[in-house]
């Protein structure tokens, strides 16, 4: 047994205003004196079925880096002895990154863990005062621009888990319409218009920012148009922008036809989003922020843990579950699903922010935006 201790300018600085007003800003949440945090010096203990594989050294940022992994159903529930109602909010359930949620509560995951876990859609800007003041226990979404500026303004809103990355072949990411006698390896993109349904402050900003510096281009030097999701690839076809921001499986519509190049992606082995707690679980009740974690990863360990789209009946089953067709959700690779979090993400999150002006101020540490101590406790990593 060892112990550790533990979219617009506008728009994204505007939630951190109704966050303020939210939750007040003389809570003694956000005061001047800095919040407790409930995940110091607590207990790590061995877990059986998570060995050395169950975790993978954050500084590691290679792209064939295998995610970690325990053995399939570990690790094993530890359920309390008394229930917890627990609500998560996302932006969208239909969603492939959503799955290992969904599965995890048609599963019995969560219950298995003694928790009532309630799904409620929410778009991050509306979920985060709610997160902010405990009326949500977490937020399965991304650190955002949004969720920057609110820890800036003194909220203790942590991001807990990662989600995933995309496979090799995975060509979701920015798409150009090629001019007369551009070709795909050199593509002048400062002056392009781009059409994104995300809009500014999004973590693409961070793989948009790297794939524009290849071309001549900067987050500063292009006009974003934001589009509904139906008429992003609509846009770029018809020319209405000349560059997009594809997502799975829409990319498909474009891949190989003569005219468009693809210019990068998500960045591979680095997710950009997962699990964001909030007071109620990184503060109040700690144990069942743990539990709620390694629910989720013996979901990824036990249905995800792969190439889970090689399943044609896993595939069937889980098109019901996102509502979308069997035939679509097999027509892109499968993610890696990844709970892990990289060491510098939130970093060069930040610095894409500010490239795009929705950020102000100094970038915030690690220590105020990430915790990986409960995910690393679900698996018995005792640093």
């Amino acid at each position: 047994m060892r112990k550790r201790l533990g979219p617009g300018r506008g728009t994204a600085l505007a939630v951190v205003a109704a966050l303020l007003a939210a939750a007040g800003c003389s809570s003694a949440r956000s005061g001047d004196a800095p919040p407790r945090s409930g995940t110091e010096h607590r207990t790590v203990r061995t877990v059986a079925g998570c060995g050395t594989a169950s975790w993978t050294d954050p500084a590691d940022l290679s792209a064939d880096r295998a995610p970690a992994r325990c053995a399939p159903r570990t690790p094993a529930a530890r359920p309390p002895a008394q229930r917890r109602k627990l609500t998560i909010a996302t932006g969208t359930l239909s969603a492939e990154y959503a799955a290992p949620l969904h599965v995890a509560l048609d599963k019995g995951e969560f219950t298995a863990d003694g928790l009532d876990v309630t799904l409620r859609v929410l778009p991050t800007p509306d979920a985060l005062p709610l997160l902010a003041k405990g009326d949500i226990d977490a937020l399965w979404a991304a650190p955002e621009a949004a969720v920057m500026n609110g820890v800036r303004g003194g909220f203790d809103i942590k991001w807990v888990a990662g989600n995933f990355s995309p496979d090799p072949e995975s060509k979701s990411g920015l798409w150009v319409k090629l001019a007369d006698g551009e070709s795909a390896a050199q593509v002048p993109m400062a002056g392009r218009t781009m059409g994104t349904m995300i809009g500014k402050g999004s973590v693409i900003a961070y793989p948009m920012q790297r794939a524009l510096a290849r071309h001549g281009g900067g987050l500063d030097e292009i006009r974003y148009q934001q589009l509904g999701s139906a008429d992003v690839l609509t846009a770029l076809q018809s020319g209405g922008v000349d560059s997009a921001w594809l997502l799975d499986p829409v990319w498909r519509r474009v891949d190989g036809e003569r005219g468009y190049a693809f210019l990068g992606g998500q960045p591979l082995g680095e997710p950009l989003g997962g699990m964001l707690y909030g007071p109620s679980l990184l503060q109040d009740d700690v144990d069942a922020g743990v539990a709620l974690l390694r629910a989720y990863i013996r979901t990824v360990d036990t249905y995800f843990a792969g190439d889970y789209k090689k399943d044609a009946g896993f595939v069937t089953y889980l098109a019901k579950l996102l509502k979308t067709d069997a035939a679509v959700l097999k027509s892109t690779p499968s993610l890696r699903m990844d709970w892990e979090i990289r060491s510098g993400t939130v970093a060069r999150l930040q610095s894409a922010y500010r490239a795009q002006g929705v950020t102000e101020g100094a970038a915030l540490p690690e220590s105020k935006t990430v915790d990986r101590s409960l995910y690393e406790e679900a698996v018995g990593h005792a640093p």
